[in-house]
């Protein structure tokens, strides 16, 4: 046949099989996420019982070492914090996914279980729910996990301490040893209902991706078919693509706030919102813009690959992705920065500041301006 002359068509599938494997590294984070080495402060206020005994040495050290025992890589990198006031600082300012805190009178209430009227200790677990529902979540479980293993060792202690006594146990005494340590668990920085289970920044990337993609490629088709008598012309285009960007940022991010609103999604600050998207769209748009105005729709390869690749990656922590993604894949994706940035307005009641999400996509957006400005001082391929 004549067409298997076709030297693209003999490679077709060839072809087809390199597109597969490369759209299939996207889902290999998903498969088997392992967390490991998770950011986790703890706090030992504790100030030893009347023996001079520090049972909150002794408990810190114990949760520590079994991180250290760990035959791989250690799920939780525990962070020594010197009061809960800066625990509670770090979890505000994203530092720690969580954290530990044993009280000032952890050992004196752990000396009364011996006594007729025991009082059980109790610790306290803040969880960092804004930061990452899903690493926040195994924080919250393993932490809890340890607690209930020390729990089962100081219950074995006490039990042997009383048989020592004659093995009397009064029923206060007995309540207590159902329950050595008590752990409250603190959520902060909440995701609140109607928050798309804390994902709601990422629902909001998308829509807002595409956007501004498809924006760009009807630009970029529009000029294709313009001819430009000479360079002031093309400066004019790209000027007035710039000013065309910013007024359609404008209506997408007031827009897009507006369409999530009715629909049932929580916003808790719909300006702050409205113009965080409004410049993420417009840094967005021009990065796009930039791209296509000097290698054509060659660069929809770019931004499609951005796409299949940032999108699952983006609802996982970076300590629940592998070395390679997290390193060479994640840190490279100019949507991190929206997603970073809307966390901060949505679970952690910051306003529209220049944070450091912000200040990074104004500056995409400043380096992408100048490169599409530039464009109009290239050669065209055409004699004009």
């Amino acid at each position: 046949m004549s067409l298997l002359r076709n030297r693209q068509i003999v490679a077709l599938p060839i072809i087809v099989v390199l597109i597969i494997f490369i759209f299939s590294l996207a889902s290999i984070p998903s498969i088997s996420p392992k967390v490991a080495n998770l950011p986790v402060a703890i706090v030992n206020e504790d100030v030893g019982s009347e023996s001079g005994v520090n049972m909150g040495d002794t408990l810190a050290n114990q949760l520590q070492a079994a991180m250290k025992n760990s035959p791989s890589e250690a799920p939780i990198k525990w962070i020594e914090v010197a009061s809960e006031e800066e625990a509670q600082t770090g979890l505000h300012d994203q530092k720690y996914y969580a954290a530990l805190v044993i009280p000032k009178e952890f050992s004196a209430k752990q000396a009364s279980f011996i006594s007729p009227d025991p009082t059980s200790p109790q610790i306290k677990i803040y969880v960092n729910q804004g930061m990452n529902t899903a690493a926040a979540t195994a924080a919250q479980q393993m932490l809890a996990q340890m607690v209930n293993g020390i729990n089962e060792n100081m219950r074995s202690q006490l039990i042997a301490a009383f048989d020592q006594q004659g093995g009397t146990v009064s029923t206060k005494q007995a309540a207590a040893l159902a329950s050595p340590i008590v752990s409250e668990v603190i959520p902060v920085n909440a995701i609140g209902t109607s928050s798309a289970n804390g994902n709601a920044p990422i629902t909001l990337f998308q829509p807002l991706w595409m956007a501004s993609l498809i924006g760009s490629v009807i630009f970029l088709m529009v000029r294709n078919k313009t001819k430009f008598a000479n360079r002031k012309e093309k400066i004019r285009a790209n000027a007035f693509q710039v000013l065309w960007g910013a007024v359609m940022a404008i209506l997408a991010g007031f827009s897009f706030t507006w369409f999530v609103d009715i629909w049932g999604l929580n916003i808790p600050d719909f300006m702050d919102i409205a113009l965080f998207l409004a410049i993420s769209y417009f840094a967005f748009f021009l990065m796009t813009s930039a791209v296509f105005s000097w290698i054509g729709f060659g660069g929809m390869a770019i931004f499609v690959l951005f796409l299949f690749f940032g999108a699952p990656l983006l609802s996982f922590a970076p300590e629940m992705l592998s070395p390679f993604y997290r390193d060479w894949i994640m840190s490279w994706l100019p949507m991190q920065f929206m997603i970073d940035g809307l966390r901060k307005l949505f679970f952690f009641g910051e306003g529209l500041s220049m944070n450091q999400p912000t200040i990074v996509l104004m500056w995409i957006g400043i380096v992408s301006l100048l490169v599409l400005l530039a464009s109009a001082f290239k050669r065209s391929r055409k004699a004009e």
